[in-house]
């Protein structure tokens, strides 16, 4: 397109009085009107008076200092006028939005004003404005196809703040354009991270924060990121590519960026806060929800801040992204160190299920969920023998029985071998051999359940291991069964109550009243103490009476029809035959029901990896 000749004399001091009939700083009715705002000839012969000005002062057969300097004159007023018409264009579109349309990101979800937080009143489709220039779509498409907002007709304020951008660059009063386009765009953003809900807080602060806070900040954090990313800083980036793309190098990226820079570091460092922040156990999980979120997020804010500028905001979200899967890593292999270690030696009243059985098996359990993120992120088999080496305590585990396994399945199953290796220590603690072997089976059998009811963990255990584990619980009980009853059973054996003698009738009723004061008392006993011990499955606890009635309840009619006879026809019958076979079968359901032990696990005090 050819170059239009510099104005004429005459055409130039016509330009003079439109720019001076607009200066603020002389005229009330110029300080109280905006050009912009009024009928379009206005708009249209103001800006056309600027474009005869700018064309003025790059003529060279301008040569008179006075007309050189009344020109400096007259482009300083236009370009100060411009400047309060470009801030007003800006703000006259900003308005707020809820924030339930910031934090609803799915795709075709409607959102509300170009505003504090959005583009809707700048509106993408192609424009032409007077000069024949075109307002270019932002280039972002992924981030379009996400948030589609068009509307069949653009609005004027887009052109208009495209022209008023390319007066003001041409003038070189590029920096007062972007320094006002950042001050007014910035506050729009602010508003939006206010009505997130997202706080100014430095990396020092959120470390400070205790966990429990920290878990609903997280959870916040999470909803509002994808917001700002999706729809806060792509609409102010596609706002700035329809405004100043094409006027000059790079000119959007440095008035996005003069936006966005220090909400994004703002947004960002809280997560970074937390990806450096001390490990433990429980924060595994917001972790990974963090690090999951930032992955889905990864694509939008490459595309967002795709640019050279913004390059220092990609860096980041990518280590920060790193650093979340180092955490997740670590804590991992800190929670199976603590299960090996965890110091407690309190027994557990009744034989029951040990909190760290609880609290391991339920952690597993929610490992489980995140299956799909770990089994990316953890892609080593846990050190079994290393870590602990020259500890002659060590758990045994053979590895090579689990080929095929991921690396994620392989330290779920150490962890349960290890928390079985701690229960067998404190298993020890019990001066009872019963309740020992009680205790084992009720854990490993909580152990079994758990992995059960979760397909997910139960796919990654496997079958063959979890009848390894099944085995295990049923040969506590059988060893809980020899232990406690082969010692009553033993009382009633024919061995030792036969005599021989012509006048005797063949059995010795002393022995026999002995015997059956043994039976009596070690039956007393063992009611006595293991009524108070508990198993807490319902199932479990049945199979087991019905294991012991099948032994004892025979064994004792069988023994009651041989010798019944023998006592009845003495003196005080009663005081060595004191129970009945529906009598035992009575008391065999008193057993492991827990009864005095009140709120058992609350009186267990345990280091419990927290």
């Amino acid at each position: 397109m050819e170059t239009p000749p510099p104005p004429s004399p005459t055409e130039l001091d016509a330009a003079e009085r439109i720019i001076l009939l607009w200066d603020s700083t002389a005229s009330e009715e110029a300080r109280e009107r905006m050009i912009f705002e009024g009928h379009r000839d206005e708009v249209d012969r103001y800006l056309q008076a600027v474009d005869e000005i700018q064309r003025s002062m790059s003529s060279a057969s301008l040569v008179s200092d006075d007309d050189q300097a009344k020109l400096n004159s007259a482009i300083q007023i236009a370009m100060a006028r411009l400047e309060d018409e470009f801030r007003n264009i800006l703000l006259n579109h900003t308005s707020p939005i809820e924030p339930d349309s910031l934090t609803s990101t799915d795709p075709g979800s409607s959102t509300h004003s170009f505003a504090a937080d959005s583009t809707s009143e700048f509106e993408d489709c192609s424009v032409e404005d007077d000069s024949g220039l075109t307002t270019p779509k932002a280039s972002s498409a992924s981030v379009h196809q996400q948030h589609p907002r068009a509307r069949s007709h653009p609005p004027d304020a887009v052109v208009d703040l495209r022209n008023i951008a390319e007066r003001m660059i041409a003038a070189g009063y590029l920096r007062e354009c972007i320094q006002v386009y950042g001050g007014v765009r910035k506050s729009a953003v602010d508003s939006s991270f206010r009505r997130l809900g997202i706080e100014k807080l430095s990396i020092g602060d959120v470390q400070r924060l205790q966990w429990e806070q920290l878990e609903a900040k997280i959870r916040r954090w999470i909803r509002a990121a994808k917001a700002c990313v999706r729809i806060v800083f792509a609409s102010e980036k596609k706002l700035c590519e329809q405004i100043f793309n094409g006027i000059g190098t790079a000119i959007d990226d440095a008035c996005f960026m003069e936006t966005v820079k220090g909400p994004a570091i703002q947004l960002f460092n809280f997560a970074e806060a937390i990806s450096i922040s001390r490990r433990s156990p429980e924060k595994l999980f917001k972790i990974l929800d963090l690090h999951d979120a930032l992955m889905d997020l990864m694509p939008d804010i490459e595309s967002v801040f795709e640019s050279k500028l913004s390059e220092s905001i990609r860096i980041q979200a990518v280590e920060i992204l790193s650093r979340l899967a180092e955490a997740a890593r670590g804590i991992l292999s800190e929670f199976e160190n603590a299960v090996l270690r965890e110091p407690s030696k309190v027994a557990v009243p009744g034989g029951t299920i040990h909190p760290l059985t609880r609290y391991v098996m339920n952690y597993i359990s929610l490992i489980s969920d995140y299956k799909q993120t770990l089994n990316e992120l953890i892609v080593s088999k846990p050190s079994t023998g290393s870590r602990y080496s020259g500890d002659p305590t060590t758990p045994d585990m053979e590895f090579a029985e689990l080929e095929g396994k991921t690396p994620l399945a392989l330290h779920l199953i150490w962890i349960i071998v290890i928390l079985q290796f701690n229960l067998d220590g404190k298993s020890k603690h019990y001066k009872d051999a019963s309740i020992a072997h009680l205790f084992m089976m009720n854990n490993v059998h909580y152990i079994v359940q758990k992995i059960k009811g979760s397909p997910e963990l139960r796919e990654m255990i496997g079958d063959d291991y979890l009848r390894k584990l099944t085995g295990k619980f049923r040969q506590a009980a059988t060893s809980y069964q020899r232990a406690t009853w082969v010692s009553v059973l033993y009382c009633l054996r024919d061995e030792g109550l036969h005599v021989s003698g012509s006048f005797s009738s063949g059995v010795s009723k002393s022995a026999l009243r002995e015997r059956f004061k043994s039976f009596n008392a070690m039956f007393e006993e063992v009611h006595r103490t293991q009524a108070t011990w508990l198993i807490p499955d319902s199932q479990l606890r049945e199979e087991l009476r019905i294991s012991i009635s099948e032994k004892l309840i025979p064994a004792y009619r069988s023994f009651l029809g041989r010798f019944r006879s023998h006592i009845e026809s003495g003196r005080h019958p009663e005081n060595y035959i004191k129970y009945s076979v529906e009598d035992l079968e009575t008391a065999v359901l008193d057993f492991f029901e827990g009864s005095g032990i009140p709120a058992l696990e609350e009186e267990v005090s345990v280091n419990v990896i927290i």
